[in-house]
């Protein structure tokens, strides 16, 4: 019987050793109390090259490089599992041909029934693919992280799924202002405005970035001392392998310059806009004044010789009286409109502002009425300006009839003038020079943005029906434009309104222009006038107004005419030339002449102002439309 249990336990202890044999995957094999080695395993023999006559008796340590061999490594696993019943541990260790693999060992101590230490039992697994792996994805996580480091123009940052912060890179802090150890652990919405977080921004961002896959937006974010920047912000969710929510990864870049330059932009390319707009309706209203003026002149030259020939009847008086009247009303809507094109004719001349708003102050008080209280202020140093009287009186009383009746239950105008400082004059694009800024301010209505951009349009108008013609802005922009200076409105509804009018300073330099004199003029005798005109009505009517005060006429629609006339006339005294003709203007016409004839007078007519040069200059201006008294004037001047 005794036979049965050792054959039992021979059989069992076969097939242990052929299960461990079996194992390639592990190498399992035994040592003695002194780390000699008494068996070995295929999967031994696989991962550390040694056959099993080469290895038993050795000791295990010839596995263990150099290193962990001076540091007693061998030794001190052993100890660890006797004294703490196993040691599990990972290291490099070394084949038979000198390479290294990382490995996973186990040794247990193996004791009889008595506690006596018979050896151990050492299981080492081949780590060396995972290792390498997990190098691998920690150098990859390294780079990566002194990537995030390194850039400074992005904030690039993890929060975790409450929205606290668990990281920080350079660019967070050189665009917030913040310390790693002042905001991780930190909630993030302390980078927002009082007023987003107050509206749920913070929350809004990371739901929508959980729920849509991404959070994109452009707001407003707050730095450290308080400042503001503008951002572009991105939050994309993090998840798990199982689906779990990780956190977030968020980025977030300055892009505040890059905004306000935008905005500029923006802003210069509407002024561009504006400014093109305004020079459009600029040349139509021009073009529309001068073709008004001609029409204008042949009614008004009619008039005056129906009349004169008309006699004493009252009923037909009355009518031609009548008629005039209206064609008067006329002249002063198309000056209005030369004045916004900036081609109405100009007396320059140095004005004192003080002394001129002194000077009207009593028109200015009457039409406010009781309710406006009107207050002026001047600075010490201000300078005289270079304008045009009479026309800038009118400009100031445009500016301060619309304040009154931007104030229908009264209010305060104010009146003041200051010298323009540098930086206006890069703000508003201004020439070179020195400039007086005289400003109209009120405390009534305001405008809002849409009506503040149109208010200088010509005919544009808030007021009602047969209240107002939409030309007083326009009116006042186009003059001070012609005078080289800008017209700045300033607006904010509710709360009031603030015309500014940025004039150039009298020099000595500034550039007077001839006017014809207001004195009485000499009688001129009979002479023979070439008058020059494309326009067919007018060339008629001026010269019938001729005629009528003796003058033998000579008509001409051209200056190609005109040039083929005076050759073959040979008395002709005085040449009358309309400014804006086609193919030969009138300027180029009188330089023909005076080629010709270097002593011959010659007037030129024109519906506006315009742009002359040369000898051209000098030479008389009749302005249209134009009476037969003005006719007088100027035939007298150009005859002296």
């Amino acid at each position: 019987m005794s036979d049965v249990p050792s054959k039992t336990n021979s059989i069992e202890e076969m097939r242990f050793r052929l299960l461990i044999d079996a194992v390639v995957d592990y190498a399992i094999y035994m040592i003695d109390p002194d780390g000699i080695i008494t068996s070995w395993n295929a999967g031994a023999r696989r991962f550390k090259g040694y056959e099993e006559a080469e290895i038993l008796g050795q000791h295990f340590s010839r596995f263990y490089t150099e290193e962990d061999r001076r540091a007693g490594l061998p030794q001190r696993a052993l100890d660890t599992a006797i004294n703490e019943g196993r040691f599990e541990g990972e290291g490099w260790r070394v084949r038979k041909d000198g390479t290294h693999f990382w490995s996973h060992v186990v040794i247990d101590p193996i004791r009889d029934p008595s506690g006596k230490l018979l050896g151990f039992a050492k299981i080492t697994r081949d780590l060396t693919d995972r290792k390498m792996a997990e190098e691998t994805l920690k150098q990859s996580e390294q780079q990566f992280r002194l990537l995030v480091q390194s850039v400074t123009d992005y904030a690039i940052y993890m929060l975790a799924p409450d929205g606290r912060l668990t990281n920080w890179n350079q660019g967070a802090q050189r665009i917030k202002g913040y310390r790693p150890e002042e905001v991780i652990g930190q909630h993030f919405s302390m980078f927002y405005t009082p007023e987003d977080r107050e509206a749920g921004e913070p929350q809004r961002a990371l739901e929508t970035a959980r729920r849509e896959g991404r959070f994109e937006n452009k707001a407003w974010r707050v730095r450290k001392d308080g400042t503001r920047f503008f951002a572009h912000v991105v939050v994309d969710p993090i998840w798990g392998d199982t689906g779990t929510l990780l956190g977030f990864a968020k980025i977030t870049r300055d892009i505040t310059e890059a905004t306000l330059a935008q905005q500029d932009l923006e802003r210069t390319r509407e002024a561009l806009f504006q400014a093109q707009k305004m020079q459009a309706i600029g040349q139509l209203s021009g073009g529309i004044a001068h073709d008004f003026n001609n029409l204008l002149t042949v009614i008004l030259g009619n008039l005056e010789i129906v009349r004169k020939r008309i006699g004493e009847d009252p009923k037909l008086t009355r009518l031609v009286d009548n008629a005039r009247q209206g064609a008067l009303r006329g002249v002063s809507l198309t000056q209005r409109m030369l004045a916004f094109a900036r081609r109405q004719e100009l007396k320059f001349e140095s004005v004192e502002i003080p002394t001129l708003i002194e000077g009207i102050s009593g028109l200015l008080r009457s039409s406010l009425g009781p309710s406006v209280v009107l207050e002026t202020r001047f600075s010490a140093e201000l300078e005289p300006v270079m304008a045009d009287v009479n026309q800038l009186e009118l400009a100031i009383l445009n500016l301060v009839t619309n304040a009154r009746d931007a104030m229908p239950d009264g209010g305060e105008i104010v009146i003041s003038a200051r010298k323009a400082e540098p930086r206006d004059q890069t703000r508003l694009s201004l020439k070179e020079g020195a400039y007086v800024c005289l400003s109209v301010t009120d405390t009534g209505e305001g405008m809002n943005e849409e009506t503040l951009s149109s208010a200088m349009d010509p005919f544009f108008t808030t007021k009602g029906v047969g209240k107002g013609t939409g030309l007083g802005l326009s009116m006042v922009h186009g003059f001070i434009e012609q005078l080289g200076g800008r017209f700045v409105l300033k607006s904010h509804q509710g709360i009031g309104t603030t015309a500014e009018l940025w004039i150039p300073v009298a020099t000595p330099a500034s550039d007077i222009r001839p006017v014809i004199g207001e004195e009485q003029s000499a009688p001129v005798a009979q002479l023979c006038v070439l008058v020059v005109d494309d326009d067919s009505l007018v060339l008629t009517s001026t010269g019938l107004l001729l005629e009528d005060l003796g003058h033998r006429v000579v008509a001409a629609m051209s200056g190609a005419k005109a040039l083929e006339v005076f050759e073959t006339e040979q008395h002709i005294d005085l040449v009358i030339t309309d400014m804006a003709m086609p193919h030969m203007n009138g300027a180029q016409l009188a330089q023909a002449i005076r080629l010709k004839q270097p002593d011959l007078p010659i007037i030129l007519a024109t519906g506006y102002a315009e742009r002359l040069e040369g000898f051209a200059t000098m030479l008389p201006r009749l302005s249209k439309p134009y009476t037969q008294l003005n006719l007088v004037e100027v035939i007298a001047q150009a005859m002296k």
